[in-house]
């Protein structure tokens, strides 16, 4: 596979197909992954594969204590637990996250009322110990140390589109780390980083939507003239 054809095809896919996939397809990804670049070469990474149901329903409960209020603060206009934000309008918004609850449970559910049926679950762990998180000490949210991990998992989601595999990186569980902790026996130094679902795909995505280049690039300052694609700076 052409790999600008892979990395404007991989979108995040929630609906998978019955199929299962091999144990050996799932060490394939994971082998060809292992090369992502990570602080120090330190692959602080761990990975989970869930393969038991009882593990798998506990995932999904989880992950659901998270899901329903974040569907209420996205249904309120609210970047859901965004580091800046207006926390009263949040704490309004989340007075509706019950009655979503409740409204899910009496459907057929999607993607998060089913996550334990995907074919392929992993969960992707951090060491704490071998982080180099620059921004530790900040007056503000850190995410330095995500950059020795996040590469992997979007290894894995580009290995498993090699492999004809879709899914979707997902990072709700960490809402309620103690507990996937304690349902995994992970110890204390390892952070739960995400949850990923992988499978046949029912449908994969062709077109994806993202904003232009010239939305988000500038020339030497934040202020500066956009990057525009195709034509290099522009006023």
């Amino acid at each position: 596979m052409d790999v600008v054809d892979a990395l404007r095809t991989t979108g995040a896919v929630r609906e998978f197909r019955p199929d299962p996939v091999p144990d050996e397809v799932v060490v394939r990804l994971l082998d060809t992954a292992r090369f992502a670049p990570s602080g120090g070469n330190r692959q602080a990474w761990r990975v989970v594969v869930v393969r038991d149901p009882v593990i798998r329903r506990g995932l999904r409960d989880i992950y659901l204590k998270g899901w329903y209020p974040y569907l209420a603060m996205g249904a309120a206009g609210l970047v859901p637990w965004a580091p800046i934000t207006d926390r009263r309008a949040e704490e309004e918004a989340l007075l509706a996250a019950p009655a979503l609850a409740a409204s899910a449970a009496g459907g057929p559910g999607g993607f998060a009322e089913h996550l334990d049926e995907a074919p392929v679950l992993l969960v992707l762990l951090a060491d704490l110990r071998s982080l180099a998180a620059v921004d530790r000490d900040l007056d503000r949210y850190t995410f330095a140390g995500g950059a020795s991990i996040y590469p992997f998992a979007w290894s894995i989601l580009l290995a498993a589109h090699a492999e004809g595999l879709a899914g979707v990186l997902t990072t709700m569980a960490t809402r309620h780390e103690d507990e996937v902790a304690a349902l995994l026996g992970a110890p204390e130094h390892m952070a739960v980083a995400a949850v990923m679902a992988l499978g046949f795909p029912v449908h994969r995505p062709t077109r994806l939507r993202r904003t232009p280049v010239s939305a988000f690039a500038t020339m030497d300052r934040f202020d500066g003239p956009s990057v525009d694609s195709g034509k290099g700076p522009s006023a």
